[in-house]
């Protein structure tokens, strides 16, 4: 019995395996139209040649060529994107690890921590195998090519000038865009955490990697579709945090409600990892908005202060709200309001003005109260860690009224903006992320249940992920 069991679900892993393949195989071949251009270019900034140093004093000729055909990059740039990649990393792990932690119960803890941190890496590996590639390389209106550049082909310790931020080492700028990829996937965990397969999150993960984010990215940031149209998202707006909300409200569905949800209360196990997941993610995402620009200039300055004073005011709106509406501001709640503010900002960050982006803040926070209560309840989804709540909605907010603060009549870096034709804009590329992040989630949510299956056992789940799924507890009695 045991091995006819083994035979099936390797039968049927190995088809999810080949459908990838071919996916992946038909996806590069049908990129042909040439679509390189990054939205983000930094500044000009003075340039230091790398050269090397001549070991003996006949050394004429040989050295002055090699130094005048050695590529040049900033000193500054590249020391200010090396410590935003790592902020990046800090947001990640420990930093929406301690946010998602706190907010399950004790029971789960290990086991949203586990699927953070292992989700996360491999997303990385996968964004070296092909993801840099399929985003950043020629291609048409929705994918690059598989294989131009996969597996950093063509890249070396050396090579400088390759990707589309000209004046930063090839393997800094895949390295600060592989964190990109990797949190937007791990995002997603906590609307179905406390009830979901671990192996059903890893399968789920790499599919959804490669159907929606790099889809959305390349669409973005890679010369796609929307980056042609106009639309406006400096870090995020929509490849990130629509596309990972949407997807978290989807798989929330699709896994159902927990044991209990709605009938008894399901409260978080430890308010304060939350409060220090939610400061640590105010500290990285500095690297996140700010690291955007590719440059430490004037355009990473405005997104420094920005990220400031956005995150500043949205904590003031939730309260407010929370203060008004249920007569006492939580912890939780403010918090929850610095990641609304933050979600936000960043689509915004690098083109609108201190004033604009205090507005976005507040609206932000405020308006994510709702989507983390009224909304949930209309929409009667156990969304866990109110992913769409928060990502989705302050994601949506955020796109949208970068439309209107970009423009320079209020306070905004964009001269010749149309505000109006600005709005609708960003309308389309929100409709546009919705819609095609729902349909791929769908779609790859199917395949994982007809593989894996997607839910715990009614008994794993009510004894707890820690010990059912990783043979071990967080708290020991």
């Amino acid at each position: 019995m045991k091995t006819s069991l083994f035979t099936g679900w390797q039968a049927r892993f190995h088809a999810v395996c080949l459908m990838m393949l071919l996916s992946a195989l038909a996806v590069g071949a049908f990129s042909s139209s040439a679509h390189a251009q990054a939205q983000v270019t930094p500044a000009p900034s003075e340039t230091v040649a790398v050269e090397p140093l001549p070991t003996a004093p006949e050394a004429t000729a040989a050295p002055v060529a090699e130094a005048a055909a050695a590529a040049t990059f900033d000193h500054g740039d590249v020391a200010w994107m090396l410590t935003s990649t790592l902020l990046v990393l800090l947001m990640v792990v420990p930093g929406l690890a301690l946010f998602y932690g706190g907010l399950v119960r004790s029971k789960n803890v290990l086991s949203i921590l586990s699927q953070i941190l292992v989700v996360f890496s491999l997303v990385l590996m996968l964004w070296v195998a092909y993801g840099y590639s399929a985003v950043f390389s020629e291609g048409n209106a929705f994918f690059g090519s598989f294989t131009q550049f996969a597996f950093l082909k063509g890249f070396g310790p050396d090579t400088v000038g390759n990707t589309p931020i000209a004046g930063l080492p090839d393997y800094l700028f895949v390295a600060f865009q592989s964190t990109f990829a990797g949190i937007t996937t791990a995002l997603i965990v906590g609307a179905f955490a406390e009830r979901i397969k671990f192996k059903a999150v890893l399968l789920f993960s790499a599919l959804w990697f490669t159907l929606s984010y790099i889809p959305m990215a390349h669409i973005v940031w890679g010369g796609g579709y929307l980056g042609e149209m106009g639309a406006i998202d400096f870090a995020g707006g929509t490849v990130v945090h629509i596309n990972a909300g949407v997807a978290g409200l989807v798989g929330a569905y699709f896994v159902g409600k927990r044991i209990g949800y709605g009938q008894t209360a399901l409260k978080p196990h430890n308010v304060p990892f939350t409060y220090i997941g939610a400061m640590l993610l105010w500290v990285g995402w500095f690297g996140f908005n700010a690291g955007s620009a590719a440059a430490a200039d004037t355009v990473a300055s405005l997104a420094f202060i920005n990220t400031i004073l956005a995150t500043a005011a949205a904590v003031l709106g939730w309260t407010l709200v929370e203060a008004v509406s249920k007569g006492k501001p939580s912890a939780l709640g403010a918090a929850s309001g610095a990641v609304a503010g933050l979600v936000g900002i960043t689509p915004a960050c690098g083109t609108v003005g201190p004033l604009g982006a205090i507005v976005i803040g507040l609206v932000a926070g405020v308006v994510c109260v709702w989507g983390v209560t009224g909304l949930k309840r209309l929409l009667k989804v156990d969304d866990t860690a109110d992913v769409f709540g928060v990502h989705g909605i302050g994601g949506i907010v955020g796109a949208l009224l970068t439309g209107v603060f970009s423009a320079q009549s209020l306070g905004g870096t964009k001269a010749d903006l149309d505000i109006g034709h600005q709005v609708w804009v960003q309308l389309v590329s929100v409709g546009f992320t919705i819609v095609w992040c729902a349909v791929a989630t769908v779609l790859i949510l199917l395949v994982v249940r007809m593989v894996f299956g997607l839910r715990v056992t009614e008994e794993a789940e009510r004894t707890g992920l820690d010990v059912t799924s990783h043979g071990e507890s967080a708290y020991e009695a």
